[in-house]
């Protein structure tokens, strides 16, 4: 009997110990699941990101840039100066003689021919001393005529005819000075110009030295530039130049070098340089503020690059090319400059599309869209 309840109790605790095995591996196999289960939505999960972002990257919005065609044209460099443009020839007309302004017979803006009368002075004291010394100057002749008779005659000494021969000659001069004075006078225009300046009244009182009048001759009108030794070297007489007025306007006008100093000015290191303006437009007025640009070389034939187009850098300059809608970045060797022209030596060919706008911030192969 005994037995028969120890073999019970071993039973009852075996099936216990198996339920307790089961139980432990439902408890395990519940767990590898709910793992699993974690896992593959996690992996779900990252791979609906990664497909996110591979959709953003393929839906990268293209840059907008404007663009323009390299073409073929003449392109030049020149020397440039600035200046003012005054007449060749312009003096001021001082007066000669002392006096009161009794005329003034032209006024500024007129036109003036060499020697015509400009002013006069009050001539009463001149025309008198010029009288007196006609009369002592006739008085010297006879005298010096009737010595010449009695010397043939053996009457007068040799000394006496030489004083009277002398006196005769002096007195010939005092006329001569006499109507110089009496000329001074009269002030009169020193060459064909235009009056562009009167500083005398009339009624005014003058001693030699005031200054009248400023007379200045409109053709030509030049230049006068300073320009570096190495500069002047290439340069000749008659070497063409462009004339352009400095004050905002687009009027401009051919003209020549005239004259080349002979010589360096120690203190600057410049050679002056003169240009005559050819044929100035009558809008061109002396004293004008102008841009003077000399030709210094020329190529007929050259690739022009918009100004804009060029993006230099410390040894270095490049450009964008559009093709394809994608930025292409192209290195470029400059050549020669002119207003918004760059002469490109190699780095593209004509008709390619350079980007003029928008190039700032592009990278090699960038989206591009073309305004």
């Amino acid at each position: 009997m005994t037995e028969k309840i120890i073999r019970s109790k071993f039973s009852i605790i075996g099936i216990i110990a198996i339920l307790l095995a089961v139980g432990v591996v439902a408890v395990l196999t519940i767990g590898d699941s709910t793992v699993e289960a974690t896992e593959t939505e996690q992996k779900e999960q990252s791979s609906e990101v990664e497909k996110e972002e591979a959709s953003e990257e393929e839906e990268v919005v293209p840059i907008p840039v404007e663009v323009v065609e390299v073409t073929s044209g003449v392109i030049a460099s020149y020397i440039s100066a600035t200046a003012n443009l005054v007449p060749e020839d312009q003096v001021k007309v001082l007066a000669e003689a002392e006096g009161r302004v009794a005329k003034l017979q032209v006024e500024e803006g007129d036109r003036v021919q060499a020697g015509q009368v400009m002013a006069a002075l009050v001539r009463d004291e001149a025309e008198i001393e010029l009288a007196k010394a006609e009369l002592k100057a006739t008085n010297a002749r006879l005298a010096f005529e009737r010595a010449g008779e009695t010397r043939d005659q053996g009457l007068i000494s040799a000394e006496a005819f030489d004083k009277l021969r002398m006196e005769h000659e002096v007195a010939v001069q005092e006329v001569a000075e006499a109507e110089w004075r009496l000329e001074k006078t009269v002030i009169r225009a020193p060459f064909t110009g235009r009056v562009t300046e009167r500083t005398v009244t009339l009624g005014q009182h003058l001693r030699p030295g005031d200054e009248l009048f400023s007379v200045a001759d409109f053709d030509p009108l030049v230049a006068r530039i300073y320009l570096p030794e190495t500069d002047v070297l290439e340069l000749n007489e008659g070497r063409e130049v462009r004339i352009s007025l400095a004050a905002g306007t687009s009027l401009d006008f051919e003209g020549r070098i005239c004259r080349i100093a002979p010589v360096v000015d120690t203190a600057t290191g410049t050679v002056k340089v003169t240009v005559e303006a050819i044929r100035p437009p009558a809008k061109v007025r002396p004293g004008a503020f102008v841009d003077i640009r000399i030709v210094r070389e020329v190529h007929p034939t050259a690739l022009l690059l918009p100004r804009e187009s060029v993006i230099r850098e410390l040894r270095s300059a490049h450009v964008f090319i559009a093709e394809d809608d994608q930025a292409v970045k192209r290195l470029v060797q400059l050549g020669l400059e002119e207003n918004d022209h760059i002469e490109a030596l190699s780095g593209v060919e004509e008709g390619d599309m350079v980007i003029v706008a928008g190039q700032g911030g592009l990278d090699e192969g960038q989206k591009i869209k073309t305004l």
